[in-house]
């Protein structure tokens, strides 16, 4: 596994994301957050993934507590983050729920503690003074936001009067704005880009076209698997089969290791066994020519899918019975 090293925190490039543990709309079921999760978290240690995110809105605890159970006996394995969600997020409020989320890990301090969503109503200092106190505890290691702009991220900064360590957004071949301001900000001030949904919900793992869509679950509102969208990712879906073959490797593997190839950028998958963990594992070996990540990224560029207000009617026909 390679790491990053910013702010005085080690990361594996490639984390664990953990929205789905315990979670119903992933669809996976009881046995899978009972036991699979477990055994996932167990083997991303085993493999040196040490970055685990998780957010107290995950099932609503749960994930945390899957989490807490599966990493008990080796903590100093893990690189632990976990988030805030940003209703009425006062600096007491924050706080409470900074020690309420290290209780639900087990766990006496919190590697990672983000704000999950901007609150455009509660100013950030504010926010950042919970923050502030929560590290001053040290009941935090390291701060960090998700989902803010640029601007918003160095405006946290300043609230924070300090380091504000990591910025977790969409990043992917088919979400690419981060390449615009924020990976090259991370790399100038030595801060880290976390690359959420990195394969677009699994879109890049070629599993899927517009003869074989995915059937419910969280992927029925996703635009990217309209039938329309799916056939025109054809060119890029194309390309990462092309490429894959080229390193004996899986086309979901390439779409990672795409990600991670930017600087001071790490990618939390998910994963629905451990054999996918293993996979998500070896995309960290992988090394992409310049030219075939060019190839990637113009593929990319060339997918132009129906979004945004185009896209609502077709994902309620979908949804609804009538």
């Amino acid at each position: 596994m390679r790491y990053v090293e910013v702010g005085g925190a080690r990361v594996s490039v490639l984390g664990l994301g953990c929205w789905q543990f315990g979670s119903r709309e992933w669809g996976y079921g009881r046995s899978y957050a009972e036991d699979e999760a477990g055994k996932i978290v167990g083997r991303s240690l085993d493999l040196g993934i040490n970055l685990i995110d998780t957010a107290e809105i995950y099932a609503f605890g749960q994930s945390e507590r899957i989490v807490g159970r599966a990493i008990a006996g080796r903590r100093s394995e893990a690189f632990l983050a976990t988030k805030v969600f940003p209703v009425l997020p006062l600096g007491p409020v924050v706080h409470q729920r900074g020690r309420a989320s290290a209780r639900r890990l087990g766990v006496d301090s919190i590697d990672l503690y983000q704000i999950h969503q901007p609150n455009p109503t509660v100013p950030l200092r504010m926010q950042m003074g919970g923050m502030r106190r929560l590290v001053d505890e040290g009941v935090v290691r390291h701060v960090g936001v998700s989902n803010f702009t640029l601007d918003r991220w160095v405006e946290a900064e300043a609230a924070f009067g300090g380091a504000v360590l990591s910025n977790q957004v969409q990043f992917s071949l088919v979400r690419r704005d981060p390449l615009t301001d924020l990976v090259p900000w991370a790399q100038d001030h030595g801060r880290l880009v976390i690359a959420y949904s990195p394969l677009g919900q699994g879109l890049l793992s070629a599993r899927y076209d517009a003869t074989n869509p995915p059937q419910g679950g969280i992927r029925a509102m996703n635009p990217h698997f309209l039938p329309e969208n799916l056939a025109r990712a054809h060119d890029l879906l194309g390309a990462l089969r092309d490429i894959s073959k080229a390193h004996d490797a899986t086309p979901a593997q390439i779409a990672l290791a795409w990600v991670i190839r930017r600087p001071n950028t790490v990618a939390i998958p998910g994963a629905s066994s451990v054999e996918q963990v293993e996979r998500n594992a070896a995309a960290a070996e992988i090394d992409l020519s310049e030219e075939q990540d060019q190839q990637l990224t113009a593929a990319a560029e060339a997918y132009r899918p129906v979004a945004g207000a185009s896209a609502l009617p077709r994902l309620l026909r979908r949804r609804l019975p009538f």
